[in-house]
């Protein structure tokens, strides 16, 4: 985890050093962070609407595939990612595959 935090969120890594007493929850004020964490969801919930009138139009097959393809790019492209804004567009992925496959 702590790789993960230096290479992509430093601000949060140093902070996390430098208060060692206090504990880590609510702690970090990151809004990188907290976009990090929440486009999963987000895109999850948007993509899921989506999903919902493909399903409705072309059957469930489309609809498990545009997701299954989605999550596999996401989880791709997260596994590259070089600087946060891959992954967070990684995550994005992950979270329109996961409101694809939630329809199917």
């Amino acid at each position: 985890m702590e790789p993960f935090l230096e290479k992509f969120f430093p601000k949060v890594y140093t902070k996390m050093k430098e208060d060692t007493q206090i504990s880590n929850y609510c702690k970090f004020n990151s809004q990188l962070l907290t976009s990090f964490t929440s486009s999963l969801y987000v895109a999850g919930f948007i993509a899921s609407f989506f999903a919902s009138s493909i399903t409705k139009a072309f059957g469930r097959k489309p609809s498990i595939l545009i997701g299954g393809t989605a999550f596999l790019a996401g989880a791709t492209l997260g596994a590259a990612a070089v600087n946060v804004y891959m992954l967070i567009f990684g995550r994005i992925l992950l979270g329109v595959g996961v409101g694809f496959a939630n329809q199917g």
